[in-house]
């Protein structure tokens, strides 16, 4: 097929038929399209929009680019977890040695960092060894012996969204909701996964800031994976505070080992990853119900075996065997860190989140450019939660820094992030719907 004539149609507002769709991202994929074409269709697409066909066929065939990833010696429900995206956002890192825990199995392909978003795999890279890119010969025995492991996408898995998605990036059509969405299920259905939950954020430190916006593309994302033969659920969770009460690399991980460790109970981050818990447990039929669910992910982390997990996970992909016990001695620490005090008495009201995640980016936790290197060990810790009292010059949160002036800047950010008002705010779920 011509790709101009696909592109045209497109552009006009028909509807692209299955094999119009593969026969593009099969040039796509032999680069016998052009940029400038991948450009038009994208552009086309953002304008136009795709039917709900249209979006799987799409997703389908990037998915097909590359290998396919089976599991048919499993044995164990085979599952996975995607966010949209967030500041202090590292669910990933306790989800999956948890659902593991109770008899799951989760090869989970994670991306890094976008934006003023944090990565899993930059987080993971804190950790002295753990090889984020082990090739998929080591994926499957990690998996086989541990239950879970979270790694890179290798050039191998829909190797077509690779390339889309650079284009995108550099065209201003990131924000079109079908290519969002086959982006995000391409890779994660090139996993070979039985079923997949979606934490899709909202919120003003979310790439979908507005309700109506992060709803369409839940409900874009469960319909297509569906469509597509994946058993898929969605959480539309909270984005407008971070939700870990760090937000950098180190320090996340750090969080992570405490939460397994059971230190974290109680909290907003507490409530999502066993929200997901249960939704994973429940559509593995591992679980009559989210009740019951949920209850089996607890007893998984308080007996002490998602911990294990994790440990073993870590030391199977290269890290120190005894991380879980003494992660201090591993994780790298910033030379200045220092408090972030409060500029008035009263009670954290309000946060602009995605300014929080640009201060990470700015102390070097994040990329301005592809090729940037990352500095692990900046960001900030022991963020109190929106609602705590806080007293003038008293401390609501600690910054990382690679020296003073950098500390001094990213701590009048936060301060600048936060609105501290004389009456507690209304309280907030931070689990706002299921799809």
């Amino acid at each position: 097929m011509i790709p101009q004539e696909i592109i045209r149609r497109k552009r006009d507002g028909q509807e692209l038929t299955g094999g119009e769709i593969a026969a593009f991202i099969e040039g796509l994929t032999r680069e016998t399209v052009s940029e400038g074409q991948i450009a038009a269709f994208a552009m086309a697409t953002f304008f136009r929009g795709m039917s709900r066909d249209e979006v799987i066929a799409l997703t389908l065939a990037m998915r097909d680019s590359g290998d396919v990833l089976t599991w048919l010696d499993a044995g164990r429900p085979v599952v996975d977890k995607h966010s949209t995206g967030g500041v202090g956002d590292n669910v990933s890192l306790m989800l999956a040695p948890v659902v593991a825990a109770c008899g799951l199995v989760v090869p989970m392909i994670s991306g890094r960092g976008l934006g003023h978003t944090g990565g899993t795999l930059d987080k993971l890279q804190s950790i002295p060894g753990y090889d984020v890119m082990p090739g998929e010969a080591a994926l499957r025995r990690v998996v086989g012996d541990v239950g879970c492991a979270i790694i890179g996408q290798t050039g191998d898995l829909a190797p077509a969204d690779k390339r889309l998605y650079a284009i995108r990036d550099v065209t201003a059509t990131v924000e079109s909701v079908p290519l969002i969405t086959a982006s995000i299920l391409s890779k994660k259905l090139a996993a070979g996964l039985e079923s997949l939950v979606l934490d899709v954020k909202c919120g003003n430190g979310a790439f979908m800031a507005s309700r109506e916006d992060a709803e369409a593309l839940a409900r874009s994302l469960v319909d297509v994976a569906n469509g597509a033969g994946v058993k898929t659920a969605a959480l539309l969770t909270d984005m407008n505070e971070p939700l870990a009460d760090a937000a950098g690399n180190a320090v996340e991980v750090a969080n992570a080992v405490a939460f397994l460790r059971g230190e974290k109970a109680g909290t907003r981050l507490d409530e999502v990853t066993f929200a997901l818990a249960a939704e994973m447990l429940v559509q593995a039929g591992k679980a009559p119900d989210r009740a019951a669910a949920e209850a089996q992910a607890r007893r998984a982390l308080e007996s002490g075996a998602a911990a294990d997990i994790f440990a073993r996970m870590v030391h199977a992909l290269g890290g120190p065997a005894d991380f879980i016990e003494r992660p201090t001695a591993y994780l790298a620490q910033a030379p200045v860190i220092r408090p972030v005090p409060a500029v008035a008495s009263g009670f954290l009201a309000a946060c602009e989140t995605r300014d929080v995640g640009i201060a990470v980016l700015e102390l070097g936790g994040g990329r301005k450019r592809p090729q940037d290197d990352i500095d692990h060990r900046v960001g900030f810790s022991d963020i109190l939660p929106l609602g705590e009292r806080v007293e003038k010059g008293v401390p609501f949160a600690f910054v990382h820094a690679a020296d003073e002036a950098a500390a001094e800047r990213a701590l009048v950010r936060l301060q600048s992030a936060y609105t501290i008002a004389a009456d507690a705010p209304a309280s907030r779920p931070v689990i706002l719907t299921r799809f």
